[in-house]
């Protein structure tokens, strides 16, 4: 008898569209992602090569007393000589006040006919935090405003006056010493004891505050104004008010998790600049710089209510993470801003 013959079946293929298949595509991309990511977060990325500080500044730097909270420098004669300040700056803002200074310090000034926009030439100022809120400081200021200041009229108007290191100082109150360093070079402190250990100096601040060395050369540019914050409280406090009109950004960009934050900006044919804002981990500076790269992006597009001025200079923006940092890059030429002027009624 003939043997039922059992019909061959045909194995079919598995489908990467549909069913299992689908799920094993999904999942290998899925994989890839990850590991693309894991990668990205991990990866050192290239930096622009940062300008070096002055040899002359760099032995102020060094003279710094104890750690710094925050270090703030400024170069007006440089920024008004630029050409950024010259055609587009109003002459409003180039005689406004640089700062408010104190009571005592004001009317120190007023008397000796110093205006600090105008004579003022270059201010490298270090704050230290002392207790809860009080703030120490020592300053070097350059100009040639130190001819307004003979030692006549220190001493007229001082409380007291006393020898440290060689140099004649002076105190205007109670929460004001002043030093001068040479002809065009005074040092100012809130109190004798940071003057004093500027003027005498013990050991060394690039070996003594590691942070803020490091900072200080993560400010790409440092000829015209530059901050290197390692206090978080610093950071914090100054990225709020630069992202006070932008909730969004605020909190997009986690800013209670920065741990320090070096800013950098150079005023030529436009202005340049650069902020390096620095985490604990390399995944709050991942997640940040995404979520920041988002916010802009999305301004950018049309339809929204952001300004075509705003969207354009939105455009000059760069965003990226680089292990525990998030580097916010700007170069905007003078054309921008040379076109807002034109259009502005």
């Amino acid at each position: 008898m003939p043997r039922n013959v059992v019909p061959e079946t045909t194995s079919e293929k598995r489908s990467l569209r549909k069913g299992a298949g689908l799920l094993l595509s999904m999942s290998v991309i899925g994989t890839i992602g990850f590991l693309f990511v894991v990668l990205w977060i991990n990866w050192s990325k290239p930096r622009l090569q940062p300008e070096p500080l002055s040899l002359e500044l760099r032995s102020i730097v060094d003279r710094i007393p104890g750690k710094s909270d925050a270090l703030i420098y400024v170069g007006l004669k440089d920024i008004r000589e630029s050409r950024l300040w010259k055609e587009i700056i109003p002459d409003s803002l180039k005689k406004a006040p640089l700062f408010k200074p104190q009571e005592r310090l004001d009317a120190l000034m007023r008397a000796a006919k110093i205006n600090p926009s105008l004579d003022i030439d270059t201010l490298l100022i270090s704050f230290k935090r002392h207790g809860y809120k009080e703030q120490n400081f020592i300053g070097v200021v350059w100009g040639p405003f130190s001819k307004k200041l003979p030692e006549s009229f220190l001493r007229t108007n001082s409380t007291t006056t006393e020898k440290i290191g060689g140099f004649q100082c002076y105190a205007l109150d109670s929460s004001l010493w002043l030093c001068s360093l040479g002809p065009r070079k005074i040092a100012l402190a809130n109190n004798k004891k940071m003057l004093a250990e500027f003027l005498v100096p013990v050991g060394s601040f690039y070996k003594r505050d590691s942070l803020s060395v490091a900072l200080i050369n993560k400010a790409v540019y440092k000829s015209h104004l530059w901050f290197a914050l390692p206090s978080a409280a610093w950071t914090i406090g100054a990225l709020q008010s630069l992202t006070s009109t932008n909730e969004g950004v605020k909190t997009l960009g986690n800013l209670k998790r920065i741990q320090s934050l070096a800013l950098s900006v150079k005023f030529n044919n436009g202005i340049e600049g650069q902020s390096e804002w620095v985490y604990a981990t390399r995944k709050a500076a991942f997640f940040a710089s995404t979520f920041l790269w988002g916010a802009v992006e999305l301004s950018e597009i049309e339809g929204t209510r952001t300004s075509e001025q705003t969207i354009q200079l939105l455009k000059k923006i760069e965003i990226q993470q680089n292990l525990e940092s998030v580097i916010i890059h700007t170069d905007i030429p003078i054309a921008l801003f040379q076109a807002a002027k034109q259009n502005k009624p």
